[in-house]
């Protein structure tokens, strides 16, 4: 293919597609199923070199796919272009999937809910300890979406690897409603369940009172005093390291 029928290609897949921002996001798109369009580099040689030393299973794949302009054009079609000089263009997810896989019952691992996220990248980092500790998906409620291209760069394309949809508080998926909350009961007394909604607010603001009314369970971290808060990735990643570190589900990372 040539520069020039990669730029039209990249130009004609754009609308609708999920931008695929670095390497890594690539490689891990790819790893998990991504239908991507189109891939293109200002240094294939580079990218080439990073898949034989990161990702060695990719490599015949990408040296077929990855294409190579030059990094003007690269500039012009995206708009802050990664440090790996590789972007890719891919289809999303699919949204029916997605639902099927979080409304099931009984679920062998956790949905994570991010009730009203203010910020994309911590949205993205919270998709990648999902993707991770192998949890069902996330769900945000609220205005952003976690979709938005600055929340995929932000989780290395590892929307791929696990069920990521926006819904209405109102519409979650089924389960056992288990919010994060100071007032709650210590964490480390307790097992989080398999099919469990673990439920996190906004560092700010914290879950809704209204979500917070409709918790089964009230569960909290532990903190030292005078401590505000944790950040958001980082209760997650308390809360899940809790659950994997309790559960007997074969589904949890690193067991048969």
């Amino acid at each position: 293919m040539t520069q020039d029928e990669a730029v039209r290609r990249w130009r004609d897949a754009a609308p609708g597609a999920v931008l695929l921002d670095g390497f890594h996001a690539l490689k891990h798109a790819v790893r998990f199923g991504a239908d991507v369009r189109i891939a293109v580099t200002a240094d294939r040689a580079a990218a080439l070199h990073l898949a034989a030393e990161l990702a060695p299973d990719l490599a015949a794949h990408l040296a077929a796919h990855l294409i190579e302009i030059p990094p003007g054009t690269l500039r012009e079609l995206v708009t802050r272009v990664h440090p790996t000089a590789v972007a890719a263009l891919a289809t999303r997810r699919d949204p029916e999937a997605n639902l099927a896989a979080l409304s099931q019952l009984p679920r062998p691992a956790p949905v994570v809910v991010l009730d009203r996220p203010r910020n994309l990248g911590n949205v993205g980092a919270v998709v990648r300890l999902a993707a991770g500790f192998g949890v069902t998906g996330v769900v945000t409620t609220g205005d952003l979406d976690p979709w938005h291209p600055n929340a995929v760069r932000s989780g290395a394309g590892l929307h791929y690897a696990t069920a990521v949809e926006h819904r209405d508080p109102a519409a979650l998926p089924p389960g056992p409603l288990v919010v994060l909350d100071p007032e709650g009961k210590d964490i480390r007394s307790t097992d989080l369940p398999d099919d469990a909604l673990i439920v996190f607010g906004s560092e700010r603001h914290g879950v809704h009172p209204e979500l917070r009314a409709r918790a089964d369970a009230l569960m909290s971290l532990p903190m030292r005093a005078r401590v505000s808060s944790y950040n958001l990735a980082t209760s997650v990643g308390m809360a899940l390291y809790h659950w994997a570190a309790t559960s007997r589900s074969p589904r949890v990372p690193g067991r048969s």
